[in-house]
């Protein structure tokens, strides 16, 4: 298929990335700075630029199929209470984007990596997570990815909306284990590379429609 990755020179966007292109997909990638790219990983198209810019994102968007995107509010560090790199909307204003030019580009497939604990599954934290999200500046990530949600499950488009629990940069290959509601209770670990593949399982299989799996990796391997 021809997909826009957006996200690809994050953690799991890069393994994405390469996931997406082993597979034999066509994959254009919308970058703010393509010399971050790894060398290796050689996309059919690029564009440099920004998704809150609607002319750059229709130009990367133009002949895809579909949307994968793995972007997030990130900071300085990984330090909770780091200062933010990018603004506090920048998700939901780029989903605002996406969904008014999937319409005018025919691109109805959109899938996207938000996290547990957005939205309904708030309450299915931890309790020493949720207060780490409510006092830190990881709170921000949590609001904009359930304003960027609601516009997505407001929209005519055929989604889904990916929420991994917390993210390792294990290589071992897991079994997934898929959530919704609770149920079964996810484990607390995945990795990037499980949600990776995940993402290209879903489109590629047309699973989860309209639907927001919890996922993490099963437990007992």
């Amino acid at each position: 298929m021809r997909i826009l990755i957006l996200g690809a020179t994050g953690r799991t966007g890069k393994l994405l990335l390469k996931e997406a292109l082993n597979r034999g997909h066509i994959v254009t990638v919308l970058v703010n700075d393509s010399t971050v790219l790894p060398t290796k990983l050689k996309p059919q198209s690029i564009y440099e630029g920004s998704p809150l810019n609607k002319y750059t994102l229709a130009a990367a968007m133009k002949d895809c199929e579909a949307i994968l995107s793995t972007l997030n509010i990130s900071r300085i560090s990984d330090y909770p209470w780091a200062k933010l790199r990018t603004p506090k909307d920048f998700l939901s204003s780029s989903m605002k984007n996406m969904i008014g030019l999937s319409t005018e580009k025919s691109i109805s497939r959109i899938i996207i990596t938000t996290a547990w604990g957005v939205a309904e599954t708030w309450k299915d934290l931890p309790l020493w997570f949720r207060l780490l999200i409510k006092y830190s500046n990881i709170r921000y990530p949590y609001k904009d990815h359930e304003r960027q949600e609601k516009l997505l499950k407001n929209s005519s488009l055929d989604w889904t909306i990916v929420r991994p629990v917390g993210l390792t940069d294990s290589e071992r290959d897991k079994e997934v284990q898929v959530t919704f509601n609770n149920t079964p209770k996810p484990a607390l670990t995945i990795s990037r590379q499980n949600v990776a593949c995940f993402m290209l399982d879903t489109l590629e299989n047309n699973l989860y429609n309209r639907q927001s799996p919890t996922i993490s990796e099963k437990q007992g391997w």
